[in-house]
């Protein structure tokens, strides 16, 4: 077999992988690391197969693609990945520089609570409005494990899925949006004692939520019923009835630094590999 090219986005080369098998075009779909994704086919229809794989290019997320994953049984739509399964630690090194760093300072600047306290650690790190660098470090506090494994959860799983649909560009706006509105307004609204990376999770979710509003002729970066936990859970943040104390401003304000930033930034294309 004879591979016609590959991208980074495993979904999308499953779908045209599909519609080259409703045209009767045998192919096979390879990655080595879970993300880029190559696209193989017999030589003897390579013309054929190289005309829509240029076309998928061009418009990799077009309906046709996933109409034909519709079309075809799951037995018929396999995802096959050569060489072993990748394992926690593989899909954790296979991230982007930035988004591993906002992780490893996070859950360095947790262990350190126990090293040197939390309230020496914290009155490093707190917000403070004549110190420039503190108005983003609040992002980094997280004073619980449950805190600290649910934001840094969402942040790899959106930060990851806009970066690869849209570039690593987009997340460090969004990153910088959110963190900066939503720490300012909490302090403003509330006071300095607060700390995590939710307002930023929430600019995340936001982004996604209006970007796929805008353009929906691509598959959607988050499902609707997503969207809807995460509003229900920040608006249940403000009655006080939940088992924690939450930075509620941040958590506003970060939601809507990500809208927008949707909004305004001029990205109209998904990412081509």
């Amino acid at each position: 077999m004879k591979c016609l090219g590959s991208f980074d986005n495993p979904r999308a080369v499953q779908g045209v992988a599909d519609y080259l098998k409703t045209r009767h075009i045998a192919c096979r779909v390879t990655s080595e690391d879970g993300q880029l994704t190559s696209l193989w086919v017999d030589e003897q229809h390579w013309s054929q197969a190289n005309e829509i794989w240029q076309e998928f290019i061009a418009d990799p997320y077009h309906e046709k693609y996933l109409a034909a994953s519709w079309q075809l049984s799951p037995k018929e739509s396999p995802l096959v990945y050569q060489g072993a399964k990748l394992n926690l630690w593989q899909r954790f090194t296979a991230l982007s520089w930035m988004l591993k760093a906002v992780f490893i300072v996070s859950v360095g600047i947790f262990l350190s609570f126990f090293v040197y306290g939390v309230e020496t650690v914290f009155a490093v790190f707190q917000f403070e409005p004549q110190t420039p660098w503190r108005w983003i470090t609040p992002a980094f506090l997280h004073f619980g494990l449950l805190h600290l494994v649910f934001n840094l959860s969402w942040w790899l799983y959106l930060g990851h899925l806009i970066e690869h649909r849209l570039g690593s560009w987009v997340v460090w706006v969004i990153f910088a949006a959110g963190a900066l509105l939503s720490n300012w307004m909490q302090y403003l609204l509330a006071d300095a004692n607060f700390g995590g990376l939710s307002g930023v999770v929430y600019a995340l979710l936001g982004f996604c939520w209006i970007h796929s509003a805008k353009h929906p002729q691509s598959p959607p970066l988050i499902s609707a019923p997503i969207v809807g936990f995460m509003l229900i859970w920040m608006v249940l943040g403000f009655t006080d009835v939940l088992f924690v104390n939450m930075a509620n401003w941040a958590h506003l304000f970060g939601l809507l630094a990500g809208m927008g930033v949707a909004v305004l930034l001029p990205v109209r294309r998904s990412r081509q590999g």
